[in-house]
């Protein structure tokens, strides 16, 4: 396979497939199934498309499927509006450019750090590229080597996190690779992205299962619980904004609340 986008979209497809039951679409459960989940010609009698034109899209071939034929698959496989996003992105823009790390513009980074609140920028990658003294005594950035300043890495594959989350930790590992997945795929094969990957599968165990559930998540804005060393218990609301100067970089703001 040429683009291994193409395979995250048959991977996607297959996944999601996976984790459906006959009965969640209208279908008799009929004689014992060997594996989870609908089988291929269930999807494509769905979907209305024919069952080796689907069983090409699930192996990731070099075919392009047209938008009335995402939507139906969207509609079979019973997708969210964030999963329905990720399959369209995954046939657009195939042509990219290897990533490059970005750059903070000067003024925008003394913004950040001119803020009271929390507050860091990240990148497509989630690497994170300037920071304020206020997020810094949370989560330690200027403490890390900067190929280890990610939030990503930061969150699965350091004790530190692991502590300051608690309880709540597996969720929020959760719901982050489940984000991150969305614009991953868009990278897929790109060397940096493959380095990121194989970093955390060598250093969060728990890495593995979530990556390998392909879910999906769309950002939003929320809260996170932490338990602090020095300042206790944290309850953090959060929200993202894209910078007009650069869409590829992202500030996220934290407002305390003791």
């Amino acid at each position: 396979m040429n683009d291994p986008r193409r395979a995250e979209f048959g991977n996607f497809l297959r996944s999601r497939r996976e984790k459906l039951t006959p009965k969640a679409v209208g279908l008799a459960a009929g004689r014992r199934r060997r594996t989870a989940g609908l089988r291929r010609e269930e999807v494509a009698e769905l979907a209305g498309i024919g069952v080796d034109w689907y069983i090409r899209l699930e192996q990731g071939r070099s075919v392009n499927p047209s938008a009335s034929t995402i939507e139906a698959l969207a509609r079979a496989l019973r997708l969210s509006k964030a999963e329905h996003a990720h399959l369209k992105a995954l046939v657009r823009d195939a042509d990219r450019k290897p990533f490059v790390r970005e750059d903070v513009p000067v003024h925008l980074r003394k913004l950040v750090e001119g803020l009271n609140q929390p507050a860091y920028i990240t990148g497509r990658r989630w690497d994170v590229l300037a920071w304020n003294a206020a997020a810094d005594e949370i989560f330690g950035f200027s403490g890390l080597a900067e190929p280890e300043r990610n939030t990503l890495l930061l969150v699965l594959c350091t004790p530190h996190a692991r502590k300051l989350f608690g309880a709540g930790w597996k969720e929020q590992a959760r719901r982050m690779v489940a984000q991150f997945r969305a614009t991953h795929d868009l990278w897929a094969g790109d060397p940096a992205f493959v380095d990121l990957i194989d970093r955390l599968n060598r250093g969060s165990h728990e890495f593995q299962s979530f990556w390998a559930a392909h879910d999906v998540r769309g950002a939003a804005a929320g809260q996170k619980l932490l338990e602090h060393p020095k300042k206790g218990r944290l309850r953090l609301q959060y929200a993202s904004f894209q910078a007009n100067d650069d869409p590829a970089l992202k500030l996220t703001i934290y407002d305390t609340q003791m």
